[in-house]
């Protein structure tokens, strides 16, 4: 089948976030064709360029969401007309929809509204050629400071500012670019069989534009809830902001879950998400990250307490992998390591990853004078007495070239994150047979099961306890490890994932109707003259011509016409 991928700021961009995943289910669903639908999100990820690309996708359409250049599009007065009532009725929906947070209820008149209005600007860019100017416009600011003044709009709203409105304004302009776009053609996003969205929020929105136009089944996959973020966002915001984008982002949201033939959440902390922001539980199917086994299994398949040997003497080695942020909490994990060095006297740690920004590069240098601050007589120094026990590294440094070598070195891998999504780490250190210990936050119980050790987050002392009941018993870390593994292995490989989203690309096709039936010459539908498995690659594809009797070898002209069935 050909399915229309939509990504931000992801695949096929050189280091996307979440490009890595897309382009193992596109390399990994080589039986299909893809067509690529990516939104960039600055100047130098589009200088940077794309990763190569395999012979299935077909064709890479691109936009930036980060700018947008006037069109040149002029609107007529009935075209103005249409603009404002379509672009008033979506304001008026904002102002009028329940406070964010509230539990998910039956479908309302306010979410009926916004889908109106939504599909009807969506109708006039593609009649008129686009929105970029009537979005920018003084109409458009107009229409939201009615809604705004309007009786029955909440007091929020009613409250908002001039200046508050003008950021509400750029702020609707921006999420609402792709309506402008010239991906809504018949040999466009008209032409997939299945549009899979790698994520919620104004990713989805050209899926929900070809459900809309074309009836294109849409498929929505989240392994991070975009609506969670944008209600985290903008701390610094006024109140009417902050209110009016969360009434946007939920009624978006709240439509798209609608349309969309199924929800995939990533864990299950994402389908709790999901059924709060309104999901439909019967259109949810949670499929793990897939994630590539090969670089681990050496460490894994090699590692002599998962074979049942002997553990080596020699000091223990607690192992930190991620990225440097405040949310990570290292302060805790080194106030947890004094005290685990207290107990093992020998034991080391290393924490090995990069500053995220200009925040993380400050959070780096706290935690290493922390460090220092903790162990005075041991920090590195003109005057120091000894090694320092924590050790700061990067990926690619000496003794850390990948972070399967980081993982063979490691005793017990530890997470102290106090915000977790998927940890992805702490699946590499299951692949390597590592026994772990870890925060509960995010998606950390249900990626461990019971191969490891978790700990309320913000207690050291409980991270401590925890480190120092592995590091005394090499048994039960071998027990752990080999679990461990055993359980990534099922349920977090990339050949799992894979075969999961083919079959619910199946599922969600076969419960489609016909959208493009094949006419006969009186313009009837002709039953069967697409059939499904046409669509699978195979000789039958291929023009064979019928085999010609001996007798007949010197006829002039075949007795049959060459076979052929091939349907795109």
């Amino acid at each position: 089948m050909r399915i229309g991928l939509l990504t931000e700021g992801g695949y096929p961009y050189v280091g996307g976030e979440g490009g890595v995943w897309c382009d193992r289910l596109v390399r990994g669903l080589d039986i299909h064709e893809f067509d690529v639908y990516a939104f960039s999100t600055g100047q130098a990820q589009e200088d940077a360029g794309w990763v190569e690309l395999p012979p299935q996708v077909a064709r890479v359409r691109t936009a930036p969401l980060w700018t947008a250049e006037e069109d040149g599009v002029v609107h007529g007065r009935r075209a103005r007309r249409r603009f404002t009532e379509h672009y008033g009725d979506l304001a008026a929906a904002l102002c009028a929809a329940a406070e964010p947070g509230t539990a998910a209820g039956p479908r309302t008149a306010e979410a009926d509204r916004f889908a109106t209005a939504l599909h009807g600007l969506a109708e006039l860019a593609r009649d008129e050629g686009g929105l970029v100017a009537a979005l920018r416009s003084e109409r458009a600011v107009r229409a939201l400071e009615r809604a705004c003044r309007a009786p029955g709009a909440r007091r929020t709203a009613r409250d908002a500012r001039v200046a508050d409105l003008l950021t509400v304004a750029d702020h609707l302009e921006r999420a609402l670019r792709p309506l402008s776009l010239d991906w809504y053609e018949e040999d466009g996003l008209g032409a997939v069989d299945l549009c899979h969205a790698a994520s919620g929020g104004v990713t989805a929105l050209p899926g929900l534009l070809a459900h809309h136009f074309f009836g294109v089944p849409l498929l929505v996959t989240e392994y991070g809830v975009r609506l969670r973020t944008h209600y985290l966002t903008r701390p610094d915001a006024s109140p009417p902001v902050r209110s009016l984008l969360a009434a946007f982002h939920g009624l978006l949201t709240a439509e798209t879950y609608r349309a969309a033939s199924f929800l995939v959440p990533g864990n299950v902390h994402a389908r709790r998400w999901q059924e709060r922001c309104g999901a439909d539980r019967a259109k949810l199917r949670t499929i793990h990250p897939g994630m590539d086994a090969a670089p681990f299994a050496r460490v894994g398949e090699d590692t002599g307490e998962f074979r049942g040997e002997p553990e080596q003497p020699g000091p223990h080695t607690l192992v930190w992998i991620g990225r440097v942020e405040p949310a990570k909490d290292l302060v805790s994990l080194l106030h947890a390591f004094a005290e685990v060095r207290a107990a093992e006297p020998g034991t080391r740690l290393r924490i090995v990853g990069r500053a995220s920004g200009p925040e993380g590069e400050a959070y780096l240098g706290h935690c290493r004078a922390l460090a220092a601050q903790l162990f005075p007589d041991e920090a590195d120094g003109p005057h120091a007495v000894g090694q320092n026990p924590v050790s700061f590294e990067q990926l690619g440094g000496p003794g850390a070239e990948t972070t399967a070598d980081v993982h063979a070195g490691a005793t017990v891998t530890v997470l102290s994150s106090v915000v977790e999504g998927f940890p992805a780490g702490l699946i590499e250190a299951m692949f390597c047979g590592r026994a772990t210990v870890s925060t509960d936050v995010g998606a950390v119980v249900e990626v461990i099961g019971g191969t490891g050790l978790v700990v309320p987050p913000r207690n050291p002392r409980a991270l401590a306890e925890a480190c120092v009941s592995l590091l005394r018993d090499p048994e039960r870390r071998a027990r752990l490890g080999a679990a461990a593994r055993a359980r990534a292995l099922e349920l977090f490989s990339v050949e799992q994932n894979v075969t999961a989203f083919h079959g619910l690309y199946l599922e969600t096709v076969a419960r489609t109707p016909v959208r493009r039936p094949v006419l006969g010459g009186a313009g009837d539908p002709l039953p069967f003259a697409a059939p499904a498995e046409a669509h699978v690659p195979g000789h039958w594809t291929e023009p064979t011509p019928r085999a010609v009797p001996a007798w007949a070898a010197e006829t002039p002209e075949p007795l049959m016409e060459p076979v052929t069935e091939t349907v795109r």
